[in-house]
C-alpha cells in the first residue's frame, strides 16, 4: 500500500485533533496497531479501510490517495473543472489590488496556454504546467506556513525539502523541460503561432492588453533590481 494511504490516515486524524488511542477505541483495533498502520510498518486488510473511511467520512479513493477529492471525485474533462475566470464582477474579498493582479494573471496564462495549444506539443503544455504549478505551490505554502500554527503534513513534501529549496529546483527543472519540448517541437514541425502585436491584438482583444501589462511590469521590476544592484556595488 503507498505512502499516501498512511499520510492520509494520519492528517485526518490530526484534522479531528484526536489521539491515536481515542481512534484506536473506535475502529476496533489496538493503538500500537494503528500507529505501525500510520508509519507504513504494516499494511491494513479491507475491513479496516472500509471502517476508517465510514469513520472520517471520506471516500476509499482519497484514504488511498488515488484522488484529492474525499468523496473520491475525479477531474474527468477539463469541462468538468470549476474556471473561476468565467465569474463576472468577482471582487476578491476587500482587495482591488488582488482582483486585478488576479484579472492579469487569468489572462496572460490563458494566452499562455492557448498559444502552446495550437503547437501541439504535450510536452510543453506539461512542462508549462509543471512550472507554474510549482510557483503557485510555492507561495500558498509560504502563506499557509506564515502563522506558525498550521499543521505541514497537509504537504507531502517534507518540510526541510520545502525550506531546503526543492521546489525551486523543480522549478527550474520544469523550466528546462520546457525549452527542450519547444526546441523539439521546432525541430519536427519547424512552426509557430505568430506572435507579433497585431496578430495578438486580433485574436486577444481583451486578454492582450493583460499580457502587456504583465510584460511591462515585470520588465520594469527586473530592471528596477538590476539598477539597484549596480548602485549599491559602486
Amino acid at each position: 500500500m503507498s505512502s499516501d494511504f498512511s499520510r492520509s490516515l494520519t492528517l485526518l486524524r490530526k484534522e479531528k485533533g484526536i489521539s491515536q488511542r481515542a481512534v484506536a477505541k473506535e475502529l476496533g483495533i489496538s493503538q500500537a496497531l494503528l500507529s505501525h498502520y500510520e508509519n507504513g510498518i504494516r499494511e491494513p486488510g479491507l475491513k479496516f479501510v472500509t471502517r476508517a473511511c465510514d469513520y472520517y467520512g471520506v471516500s476509499a479513493d482519497y484514504l488511498l490517495g488515488r484522488t484529492l477529492s474525499r468523496d473520491g471525485t475525479t477531474i474527468v474533462d477539463a469541462e468538468s473543472l470549476y474556471d473561476y475566470s468565467a465569474e463576472k464582477d468577482n471582487v476578491l474579498r476587500g482587495s482591488i489590488m488582488a482582483t486585478l493582479s488576479k484579472k492579469l494573471l487569468v489572462n496572460s496564462v490563458g494566452i499562455l496556454f492557448d498559444l502552446l495549444g495550437r503547437t501541439g506539443s504535450k510536452e510543453a503544455i506539461k512542462a508549462a504546467s509543471d512550472y507554474l504549478g510549482t510557483a503557485v505551490y510555492r507561495l500558498f505554502r509560504h502563506l499557509y506556513r506564515a502563522g506558525g500554527n498550521n499543521n505541514e503534513d497537509f504537504f507531502a513534501v517534507p518540510v526541510r525539502h520545502f525550506v531546503g529549496g526543492l521546489p525551486n529546483a523543480d522549478m527550474l527543472c520544469s523550466e528546462v523541460d520546457y525549452v527542450d519540448a519547444l526546441a523539439v517541437h521546432m525541430k519536427e514541425k519547424g512552426e509557430f503561432p505568430l506572435l507579433n502585436h497585431d496578430t495578438l491584438s486580433a485574436a486577444y482583444p481583451g486578454a492582450y492588453q493583460s499580457l502587456l501589462q504583465i510584460i511591462h511590469n515585470t520588465g520594469e521590476r527586473i530592471n528596477h533590481r538590476m539598477d539597484a544592484r549596480r548602485a549599491d556595488a559602486r
